[in-house]
């Protein structure tokens, strides 16, 4: 209730003068998204923007998405529901991120938001270049402005130091900030100097029409362990390396699937060959969005390993379809599920090893039916839109 209401109002609240023009239309917006990261690709910045858009289209506002080409994804495209999005002729220099040029993409975008009339700007992911400088340029236009924070960052590093400084540069003249858990707004508002009363929670919700379990219910004779995530560091893939060996060596019947791609593979390979596990671990590489709950619904246990984490929307397809979860206890992850839900641990092997122990001892008391009727009652698009 708390979360429909808090974004249903996010945004009655952001009200641009060129809105008060639509009044008569029941104050329908026309709102243009904007990142770099955008289906083809796949993650949870992605899956956000795509459901966010669609339950707003639902609700008879106008959504545009702007993000940079994808291969030979360039130019305008139709997607699902009518979604209109910009694949703008810029390529990605490093790690899906356009080259920061600050002012020349200010053609591309004013032609936007001028042709589509659009009346509110909402830029997703901190560090997404192409999210900044729309943001920038729309404020300097007079346009109304919320920025969408899903990570959480540091301040000790090189790398967080510089980001927090863009961010503060970024977010100094914005409307309004959301944030995905507790731990993120604080997070964001510490990084950026906003003040905290123009930061907002919304979670982040899963599409339960989906992701919905199997319809008959796996046999425990074999417990198999599922992983789908990008194999980099920041997820937890070193982790991983040690705690599936120890694992697939106290519990002879436990088997894992991983899915997801990333610089880390070469290690899962390297260690499923050293420990001869070719036969219970099982590389899928990526896995099309499409393709998640297939996936999923072959196993009983969903294992996240994330170092850092403002919220985890595997975690809520995986519960969705009835799995038992096993996670780090990291940034916003303990707030997703309810304690009976998810088993959590230090992100520390030892620990992570331990919490699958004890998922796997009350896994005969879990019913995916029953998980997926209360994930159903505790998330929805329609309540973040």
């Amino acid at each position: 209730s708390t979360n429909a209401r808090t974004g249903s109002s996010y945004f009655s609240y952001v009200t641009s003068p060129i809105s008060h023009a639509m009044d008569g239309q029941s104050r329908k917006h026309r709102i243009l998204m904007v990142s770099d990261f955008f289906f083809p690709n796949f993650g949870g910045v992605e899956s956000h923007i795509y459901y966010l858009s669609q339950c707003l289209l639902k609700l008879g506002h106008k959504v545009v998405v702007m993000t940079h080409a994808y291969g030979k994804r360039s130019g305008v495209r139709y997607v699902t529901g009518g979604l209109k999005v910009y694949y703008v002729p810029w390529r990605p220099f490093l790690m899906q991120n356009t080259l920061p040029t600050l002012f020349m993409t200010f053609p591309i975008i004013r032609t936007i938001l001028i042709r589509e009339r659009i009346s509110v700007v909402h830029g997703h992911q901190a560090f997404s270049t192409l999210c900044h400088e729309a943001l920038m340029h729309a404020r300097t236009m007079g346009y109304k402005v919320v920025f969408t924070d899903h990570s959480l960052y540091g301040f000790a590093d090189v790398g967080s130091i510089h980001m927090n400084k863009v961010l503060q540069f970024t977010l100094a003249d914005i409307d309004q900030a959301i944030c995905v858990s507790h731990t993120s707004k604080e997070n964001t508002v510490l990084r950026s100097g906003i003040s905290p009363d123009k930061v907002f929670m919304v979670p982040n919700a899963v599409d339960t029409a989906m992701f919905t379990p199997s319809s008959n219910r796996l046999s425990c004779d074999e417990i198999i362990i599922v992983v789908i995530s990008r194999l980099v560091y920041r997820k937890g893939a070193d982790l991983l390396v040690e705690v599936i060996p120890e694992v697939c060596r106290l519990f002879p019947k436990v088997r894992f699937i991983v899915g997801g791609d990333g610089p880390k593979r070469v290690r899962l390979e390297e260690m499923r060959e050293k420990f001869s596990l070719q036969d219970r671990v099982e590389m899928l590489g990526a896995v099309p969005h499409a393709q998640v709950r297939s996936v999923l619904i072959s196993g009983h246990i969903f294992l996240n390993s994330s170092l850092t984490e403002a919220f985890c929307i595997a975690i809520l397809e995986a519960a969705s379809c009835g799995l038992l979860t096993v996670s780090t206890r990291v940034g916003g992850v303990p707030e997703v599920l309810p304690d009976d839900m998810i088993v959590l641990a230090e992100p520390d092997p030892e620990d992570m090893v331990r919490a699958v122990r004890q998922a796997i001892d009350i896994l005969p008391g879990i019913d995916p039916q029953i998980m997926h009727r209360r994930m159903k009652k505790l998330y929805s698009w329609d309540d973040v839109a």
